[in-house]
């Protein structure tokens, strides 16, 4: 059987309309730090979805033109967001090559004190840059398919309640399954993002 070590409480908590606001407040904050090198700036994640409970913590997309440019780097970390070099790919069953240009990303925390949020930052135009802004546009055009994502993460809450590494080692592959079916969507009515970005 696999062991899961501890981490922090896996709370998920019913929808909250405050997580727009908070969006575009923290979202303002990074516009103003990344200028015109953010090509957009979205709210991504379960927190983005109304009616979906959610971890509360607030995930943002930065999509940018060149995801080698340091200067992106030192200005986020020179407003003090805290940069993790662990997490510079996605993972995406379809995609097995872990070194593909299709999943690398940068990926950064809050500022120290403030509320909690993540921060990923990727390349336009490639498939991981598209991945959320599609997963999050066919669950809010999917009532049974939001609902029945929000009970399978409310009970890996209840079967992990202290382990995301439990929670995200059944919910990943659940996503991707997922993403199948909202890919199928996305070309049946010519899918683009949602233009309520900054």
């Amino acid at each position: 059987m696999i062991q899961f070590e501890k981490s922090r409480p896996i709370i998920v908590i019913p929808y909250q309309p405050r997580w727009v606001d908070e969006f575009q407040q923290i979202g303002g904050q990074l516009r103003q730090v990344l200028g015109e090198m953010a090509v957009r700036i979205d709210h991504i994640g379960s927190t983005s979805i109304p009616d979906l409970p959610a971890k509360d913590i607030i995930d943002i997309q930065v999509t940018v033109a060149d995801l080698d440019d340091q200067a992106i780097v030192e200005k986020l970390m020179g407003a003090g967001y805290g940069m993790r070099v662990e997490y510079g790919r996605d993972e995406y069953i379809g995609i097995p090559d872990p070194d593909s240009p299709e999943l690398r990303k940068r990926y950064c925390r809050e500022k120290g004190g403030d509320r909690r949020i993540h921060i990923h930052i990727r390349e336009d135009g490639r498939f991981n840059q598209r991945y959320p802004l599609l997963f999050r546009d066919y669950l809010r055009a999917h009532p049974i398919m939001r609902d029945g994502y929000a009970l399978i993460k409310m009970r890996l809450a209840e079967i992990f309640p202290d382990s995301i590494d439990g929670y995200l080692y059944i919910k990943d592959p659940l996503m991707d399954m997922l993403f199948a079916a909202a890919q199928a969507w996305a070309q049946a009515v010519n899918w683009q993002p949602d233009e309520a970005y900054l």
